[in-house]
Formats: C-alpha cells, structure tokens, sequence
C-alpha cells in the first residue's frame, strides 16, 4: 500500500523512491512488525488476563506445567496482526504470493483461534475434535495447493529440487499439489506439537525464517539461482518481505513469550505459523530443505508417531511422554535448558540446510 503511495510521489519528489527499494523495505518491515508486537503485546495480555483467556494446561502433563495455569493464551493474534499489517504497508499487493502466503496464514489462525477458544469455554485442552481440525486444514491446503499449481503451472514453479542432483529437477505437474498439501499440513501440525515450552516453536521458526528470507533472495535473481541450479522465482522478492515480517512479529513476541512466559501463542499461532512456512517452502521449492532445517519439528512429530505406533501394538511406551521435549523434562532436565538446547539444533540444522543448498 505504501510502496505504491511513495511510487506515485517519487515523480514529484525524488526522496521518496528510497520507500520502493527492496533493502529499505527488508528492514522497514521488520521494524514495523517488531513495534507493532512491541506496542501491543503488554495491552493484549491484560486484556486476555481481563477476560480469563488462559492456558488450559494438561492434567496428565508434567507437574511443572501445573504453575502455568492462569497464563494467557491466543498470542498467536498478536503475531498474526504483527504480520498482517506490516505486509499490507511495506508489500507489492499486486504479487500473487503475498495473497498466497496471507490466506494460509489467516484461515490457518481462525482454525487455531476456534481451537484455542473451546479449550477455554469447556475447560480442558482437548479443543476443537482432531476430525475436523485436520479436515480444515486438508481443504485450505487443497484449495492453495491448486491456486499455486495454476499459477506456476508448467514453469520452474512447479519444479523438485531435489538436494545434491544439480541436473536433476524434474516437472512435477499436477503431484505437485499433492506434495504441497502434505508440507503445508505436516508443517502446521509440526509446529503445534513442537509449542509445549516457553519458546521452544518461536525461535526456530524465526531461525528457519531468515534461511527463507536469504533463499528468497537468491532464487528471485537469476544469476544466483542459475550459480546454485534452483529454479529462478521472479515473484519470490516479496517473499523477503513476507519473512521480514515474521521474523519482526516473532522476535516480538519471543519478547513476551520467553521463560517464564507471560503469555502462550497457542493453536491461533502454532499452526498459522506452521502452515506459513510451508506454503513458503512450496513457493521457493524447497520442500527437503524444510525438512532438514526444520528438523525440530520432525523429531517431535515423530515421536509422537512412535509413542502412539509403539502403545498400540506393543502397549509400551518408548519415551515416557510426547512430545520428546516432554520426554526430557521428566528426565529431569529444567525448562530454560531443554529451550535453549533446542534452539541450538534448530540453528545447527538451519546452517546444514544453507550449505545443502550450496554444495547441491
């Protein structure tokens, strides 16, 4: 919105070109949404404090969870606000992947926020039914997945790469929209398992976020794409202004949510957030890189995989309880030492990923 104002002043006034310069922009956007976040987050957990909006916190948990009752939850509408507004001031709207990235972010939202709000009105953290949660989130990613299949129908926007094979990046046609529903599905639920610490989901998004935001960078100009053999993305600048915004908007709110925390993203965040990343992965092409960067996500899905797998069949329980980050708590670890030991293979995996991707 603002970039097209100040293109139509720069006629007048030369000074204001500088608003349309995608470096201004990166840097004004993320400023934009860490001081909305900034501004907002304190009013919004006295609001939710107000209005008893809090945490419903699992009987069956670790005992020290138990302190966290009373915590407020849905700050996940702080980040979603955080984002949405600096994208709408700082981004070229007329790019089809903004609208792509903003619809998956919003409607993934309203699936969190209905979750997070029958938690509290029935009082226990069972939420909105698996069925229907999971049922949402199939048909918001069919419908983008086709939206995004026809808009790059047949080009480099359609195309696997495909880590290590250089030569190698076949056209993957209409399975294309099959493989985006699974990363953007799988990622959204990833993140929501891996949300059970006071910041354990936000920094590694943020850490996978800025490998995004370098990516973008570099397969939105076709010199640097061509060097590294992955598909060159002219519409993937704004995607740097997309992830801009989301580092803004989490760093603001990691301001609020780290240990102990005043207040908890929930299912409003955790799965927005999650299903962000990735439609942005499906849009840059690099669904194996998520994979390998996100490996946090990975591993405590799979945990709970194993653990469900393993009681079914076997009635015993491999980790004494999932999510793994639960596993280590009652191993005896302290809450601050499993986050930051997270973060720390988050950002270890974040810069393997970034040099897969340059040796690929």
């Amino acid at each position: 919105m603002l970039v097209w104002l100040t293109e139509l002043l720069s006629n007048k006034f030369p000074v204001f070109s500088i608003f349309s310069h995608l470096t201004f922009r990166i840097i004004i956007v993320l400023l934009t949404s860490l001081v909305i976040s900034l501004l907002f987050g304190q009013p919004l957990i006295l609001y939710l404090k107000k209005k008893q909006v809090a945490q419903i916190v699992r009987n069956d948990g670790p005992e020290s969870h138990f302190n966290k009752r009373g915590t407020p939850t849905m700050g996940g509408l702080l980040i979603l606000f955080s984002i949405i507004i600096s994208v709408l001031l700082w981004g070229v709207l007329n790019n089809s992947y903004i609208w792509c990235i903003l619809f998956v972010l919003i409607s993934h939202g309203i699936i969190g926020f209905i979750d997070d709000y029958r938690k509290i009105i029935k009082k226990n953290s069972r939420g909105l039914n698996a069925y229907w949660k999971f049922l949402w989130q199939s048909v918001i990613a069919l419908i983008i997945s086709f939206i995004m299949y026809n808009l790059g129908k047949n080009t480099s926007a359609t195309q696997l790469v495909i880590p290590f094979l250089k030569n190698t990046i076949p056209q993957l046609g209409v399975l294309y929209t099959l493989l985006a529903y699974f990363v953007i599905v799988g990622t959204s639920n990833a993140v929501n398992l891996t949300d059970g610490l006071d910041g354990l989901a936000i920094m590694p998004t943020i850490f996978i976020t800025l490998a995004f935001t370098l990516i973008s960078l570099i397969t939105s100009n076709i010199y640097f794409a061509n060097y590294l053999h992955i598909p060159y993305l002219p519409n993937a600048t704004e995607l740097v202004i997309v992830c801009s915004a989301i580092i803004g908007a989490s760093l603001g709110f990691l301001w609020f949510n780290t240990y102990p925390a005043q207040i908890f993203m929930g299912d409003t965040g955790s799965l927005s957030l999650g299903g962000t990343l990735g439609v942005i992965a499906v849009l840059l092409r690099q669904e194996f890189l998520l994979v390998i960067m996100g490996g946090v996500f990975v591993i405590e899905t799979i945990s709970v995989i194993l653990q469900v797998i393993s009681y079914k069949l076997c009635k015993r329980r491999i980790f004494l309880m999932t999510p793994i980050h639960h596993h280590f708590e009652l191993k005896g670890l302290s809450e601050p030492c499993i986050i930051v030991r997270f973060w720390i293979v988050s950002l270890i995996l974040v810069f393997i990923g970034l040099i897969i991707l340059k040796v690929r």
